[in-house]
């Protein structure tokens, strides 16, 4: 990384970017090419980082999906849900994305990123509960105020890579103001794939309009025998900047680094 990179973080960073050699300033670019976006990673065994873009890091934006993590914390703390087994009932309404359109469990409501499960979760939850809670845990900049079935889509509730990190320390480290049971749940929620050198958590946010992915977020951890490390990658561009594509990119770098 370059000098401006290191200095933006404490002296710890240099050790971290020194095993990830191979991650340089250059090479990064390569891999996000057009996208203007971030990547940070946390080994919080040695609480050492490493940041791609630290500026932007520091940017807060709209979580989108990845706020299904936290609105499914306050689903379960207040009872709202049961388990990852809680099932809700399809309405009816056509939705765009096909795997919407049926009933749905905690567990595959994070797995197809279903937006209207979690705003009827959002909804009987409620906002002064909410609010106590993103409060509570420090969620970003913890306005609301957007609407209680909208706010952490494109709306007002605004988060950065760095903070999405903390938050997610937090989360692994259970640190934050829910129960174990609560934060024990979600973390199994968001498993997605097994190597032989780790375990990956993780979940995706997009946003944009008319067909169009504008910001896209890919943000979990990384489980070793020894280790953690936590990350928080976004993209942003005018197009094809969804979750998905920051969930490629990332599990590229994370690959290349050697952690899956």
């Amino acid at each position: 990384m370059n000098s401006k990179t290191s200095h933006s973080v404490d002296n710890t960073t240099c050790s971290l970017e020194q095993e990830f050699a191979q991650l340089s300033e250059k090479h990064m670019k390569r891999i996000f090419g057009a996208y203007q976006a971030c990547f940070l990673l946390l080994d919080t065994t040695r609480e050492q980082y490493f940041r791609y873009n630290p500026e932007f890091c520091g940017k807060r934006m709209s979580p989108c999906s990845t706020f299904k993590i936290f609105n499914s914390l306050v689903g379960l703390e207040t009872g709202v849900i049961e388990n990852e087994n809680s099932s809700m009932k399809w309405d009816g309404t056509e939705h765009s994305i096909g795997p919407w359109n049926r009933d749905h469990t905690l567990q595959s409501a994070i797995t197809n990123s279903v937006v209207w499960y979690f705003q009827r979760l959002a909804s009987t939850v409620g906002e002064k509960r909410m609010k106590e809670y993103i409060s509570k845990a420090h969620f970003g900049n913890e306005d609301i105020s957007g609407g209680i079935t909208q706010f952490w889509l494109g709306s007002t509730l605004k988060i950065s890579a760095d903070e999405q990190v903390t938050f997610l320390k937090a989360l692994v480290g259970d640190k934050l103001p829910f129960s174990k049971r609560s934060m024990a749940i979600v973390r199994g929620l968001l498993r997605l794939d097994q190597t032989q050198k780790g375990t990956l958590y993780g979940k995706t946010g997009s946003d944009g309009d008319n067909g169009k992915f504008t910001l896209g977020w890919f943000v979990g951890y990384v489980v070793q025998p020894e280790r953690i490390y936590v990350f928080a990658t976004n993209i942003q561009a005018n197009d094809d900047a969804g979750g998905r594509k920051a969930r490629e990119l990332t599990e590229k770098i994370l690959a290349e680094a050697g952690l899956i």
